[in-house]
């Protein structure tokens, strides 16, 4: 059972600020995602969604293949039998608490859950602000964390990671805009455009004016918005021809309010690409049991189901690596 229709995401939901790290930096992700400056985490908020509409993905049985490795690593979780999982909760489709509960749900959840079950192990989930995970990582506090949490070479120098998606920004427009593609700085050319001031996203509309300009073609129109809502507004009414933000969420809100489409997705650390992963703490042995229990889901279809119940299949990647290559260090 997919998420119902009638659930009725509110319509800023596609720009709403959630948590993610950019090169071992604490940043506010989607309209809000600063490359450089800190920003502080928000709490974590609920949202109106039908916990009787939540499909979690489950496996029958242990993966005997992740289950021998972990047994092999001489890994040790935090409690005995446990899997204990970080999960920072905001927004879906990655992590929210829905409404009139208290445990985390969406495509993270249920990532770290399927992991758990993967290796024979109770899943003990722990919603954390985001900006205490790494800590808790590093002093082995938790186990995992499957929280959006993209792979820098900066920070494979403290956690060992499995990937499990592609980082993606997306380029967003009206359900009945004209504009069909926005792959490069020729498609921007005279639009007016909603990007959070200091992110990924403006850094890349920003080098792509630059190319505009150096050939003579005018530049697009940055536009920012300190609140969303009117962000959203001014799409819907015209005023702006496009947002351009980290893609889940985003995709998310285009397929429950049907008011926005995808036109073009850009690697969120452009122009070079990386992927989000599971992390734990470096050299503890989890991770090859962990990247054999993703690589046993994606086989299995389980991994599918869970991006196709969140819209997230063009985040899908084919197989999980372990530490693999990151973004730069800043």
């Amino acid at each position: 059972m997919a998420i119902s229709k009638k659930q009725g995401i509110a319509a800023g939901l596609g720009v709403v600020a959630v948590a993610a790290i950019v090169g071992g930096i604490v940043t506010a992700v989607n309209l809000n995602r600063p490359a450089e400056a800190e920003a502080a985490a928000p709490a974590p908020t609920t949202a109106n969604v039908a916990t009787d509409d939540i499909h979690w993905v489950h496996l029958d049985e242990p993966v005997a293949e992740a289950v021998a490795a972990l047994e092999a690593s001489g890994f040790e979780p935090v409690e005995e039998g446990k899997l204990t999982v970080a999960h920072s909760a905001y927004l879906p489709p990655l992590g929210y608490i829905p409404e009139g509960e208290t445990e985390a749900a969406g495509t993270e959840p249920n990532i770290g859950s399927l992991i758990a079950e993967a290796l024979g192990l109770e899943y003990n989930p722990v919603v954390v602000a985001w900006a205490d995970w790494p800590l808790g990582i590093q002093s082995g506090k938790y186990d995992l964390i499957t929280s959006n949490v993209t792979v820098t070479e900066e920070r494979k120098e403290l956690y060992d990671f499995a990937s499990y998606r592609e980082d993606l920004l997306g380029f967003y427009v009206r359900s009945d805009s004209d504009i069909d593609k926005i792959e490069e700085a020729a498609d921007i050319s005279g639009l007016k455009i909603v990007v959070g001031s200091g992110t990924n996203q403006e850094q890349v509309l920003l080098a792509w004016n630059d190319e505009l300009e150096a050939a003579g073609e005018a530049p697009a129109e940055l536009q920012y918005y300190d609140d969303n809502a009117a962000a959203v507004l001014a799409l819907q009414s015209g005023r702006v021809d496009a947002t351009f933000g980290p893609n889940a969420t985003s995709a998310w809100s285009a397929r429950e309010t049907g008011d926005t489409k995808l036109v073009g997705l850009v690697p969120g650390g452009w122009p070079q690409t990386a992927n989000i992963a599971a992390a734990t703490a470096k050299g503890n042995g989890l991770i090859e049991p962990v990247s054999i229990a993703l690589n046993a889901l994606i086989a299995g279809g389980q991994y599918d189901e869970v991006l196709e119940t969140w819209g997230l299949e063009s985040e899908r990647i084919e197989t999980s690596e372990i530490n693999p290559p990151g973004l730069p260090a800043s």
